[in-house]
């Protein structure tokens, strides 16, 4: 785990010619964090290691856009379980809602708010949703993630103009946007009220998670959990499995279940790399 990450708070000592030094780190309320990304042409046994995201938040802002790149409910539900994990409070922003009929995107509205999630619907070109956006952020400690591409950084500049955030484009090859944030970066944007921007992912897979613990990061779950014939069923084909049930009898998303499977597909008992 990281030493110090944005978002701690630290006590530090400076000298005279402005270099200094920090002599303490206190203890986190929370972090959010993920896997490490792996390296390509290199491989090594054993567990990867912790990248810590931000510490000491207390909402997560997860930016999706709607096309340009397209929705990603994959990536979306992995990030949700780093939150639930991690007792920070997701909240699901759907940008470039400008670039689509609205109707499109009632499906993807409909599973999130009957999951209880809090769903707003925005474009930094049009301004849309940003001051109902903005009434969301105050007086909190959050962190905006998301994908490369889908408009994070312009959102931020349209809530704020005064952070004036590198802005990326789109690649007209891939259709996925290029990094324009490198680093995560904390500012205070009015009394109170503290974000941190963090670089776009192309992936992510949370950290210290276990196959049997992961239908406790889906809340809508939570209700059928403890009416399995097993308490360590992974809700995968495990009989007496009443999460399933509640799949097919409608009473779970079949697209949520199909991202936990998958989730739950990438995480290993015994991890080698």
């Amino acid at each position: 785990m990281d030493i110090v990450a944005v978002g701690d708070y630290v006590n530090f000592q400076m000298n005279d010619d402005g270099t200094g030094w920090i002599d303490k780190v206190f203890e986190r309320n929370n972090y959010l964090s993920r896997k490490a990304p792996k390296i390509k042409g290199t491989s090594f046994r054993g567990e990867r290691l912790e990248q810590i995201i931000a510490t000491n938040v207390n909402k997560l802002f997860i930016v999706n856009s709607t096309i340009q790149p397209q929705f990603n409910n994959r990536l979306l539900d992995r990030i949700i379980v780093g939150a639930e994990s991690a007792k920070i409070e997701p909240v699901i922003i759907i940008n470039k809602i400008d670039l689509i009929d609205i109707k499109e995107a009632e499906y993807w509205i409909d599973i999130y708010q009957k999951c209880g999630y809090k769903v707003y619907l925005t474009s930094a070109k049009k301004k849309i949703g940003i001051e109902n956006l903005r009434l969301e952020i105050k007086n909190s400690d959050s962190v905006f993630w998301g994908a490369s591409g889908v408009g994070k950084s312009s959102l931020l500049n349209t809530l704020y103009p005064e952070l004036n955030f590198k802005v990326g484009e789109i690649s007209t090859q891939t259709n996925k946007g290029t990094h324009t944030t490198v680093t995560s970066v904390l500012k205070e944007v009015e009394p109170g009220t503290i974000i941190v921007d963090t670089p776009g992912i192309r992936e992510i897979e949370p950290y210290g998670i276990k196959k049997q613990d992961l239908g406790h990061y889906y809340i809508e779950f939570s209700d059928y959990l403890n009416d399995c014939k097993f308490n360590t069923c992974t809700h995968f084909h495990e009989p007496g499995c009443i999460v399933r049930e509640a799949v097919e009898n409608g009473d779970i998303s079949e697209e949520r279940y199909e991202s936990y499977l998958n989730l739950l597909d990438t995480i290993e008992d015994d991890m080698i790399y």
